[in-house]
């Protein structure tokens, strides 16, 4: 089975040019099938302070109005993800920017939650990702580039956060592929101590990250992640990786698997 890798950068990495620019140049030489998935960075809450839409978060989670929405949809699938493709094409990298909604490849529904309405944000099944599709572009050679966006299929747009996107699109290609899911970020790896980014965990396994949950040895904004990641391997997902996105071509960083 034909391995590809899904990887998915930060913002962190979106809102530093210069980070951003090492990373592109790094991923245009990863070799085999790949898909990056990206989110927004700082630059939409910028752009609706300058504008003067406000920003509503719930829980850390952005609350989406029918002008952030719109918003987004802009600054997400068009500014940063056609840069990120025009930067990958002076690379010669054949990448194609996406959302959700072309060729309806990701078909979502608006976040039902009877306590917060969340507005324009969108949660989907990975069964119904048209991994098919997917599937005959990754063939052509051409290198699939996902911003953080669904649609409902009623003419909407819908905020998704992007780490759900990669992992979701892992799974789904997990019949086609061997699937390895990679998330990097501006640390090096998962850290035993937040504030030393040299306690990198090599390796993490399901019973060692019980272990290391029940030690408190996981810090909270690192566990809905890690979650993710062994949700992921539970369905098909061989291997994921968190790393630095200095270290794309490098076997630095976490590993987790089964």
């Amino acid at each position: 089975m034909n391995k590809i890798q899904i990887i998915k950068i930060g913002g962190n990495i979106i809102d530093n040019p210069e980070a951003l620019d090492k990373f592109l140049q790094n991923f245009a030489k990863v070799e085999g099938s790949k898909i990056l998935v990206h989110g927004g960075g700082k630059l939409a809450t910028e752009m609706s302070k300058q504008l003067g839409i406000p920003v509503n978060m719930v829980n850390g989670r952005r609350v989406t109005d029918e002008a952030t929405i719109k918003l987004v949809t802009g600054v997400y699938a068009g500014q940063i993800n056609k840069n990120i493709v025009a930067d990958l094409q002076s690379l010669d990298c054949n990448a194609l920017g996406l959302t959700g909604a072309d060729m309806n490849i990701i078909p979502a529904h608006k976040r039902v939650n009877t306590e917060i309405d969340y507005g324009f944000v969108g949660d989907f099944n990975t069964e119904d990702i048209k991994a098919e599709l997917l599937v005959k572009i990754i063939e052509m050679g051409i290198v699939p580039i996902f911003c953080a966006l669904t649609h409902d299929q009623k003419g909407n747009m819908l905020n998704t956060n992007a780490d759900t996107i990669a992992s979701g699109l892992a799974v789904a290609l997990s019949s086609f592929y061997d699937t390895q899911l990679i998330y990097c970020f501006d640390k090096k790896g998962v850290l035993r101590d937040v504030n030393d980014d040299n306690s990198v965990i090599d390796h993490i396994d399901q019973k060692h990250y019980k272990e290391l949950i029940q030690a408190g040895a996981i810090h909270d904004g690192m566990i809905p992640k890690l979650d993710n990641s062994f949700n992921a391997i539970d369905n098909g997902v061989s291997m994921v990786s968190i790393k630095h996105a200095d270290y794309i071509l490098e076997e630095k960083g976490t590993k987790l698997t089964k």
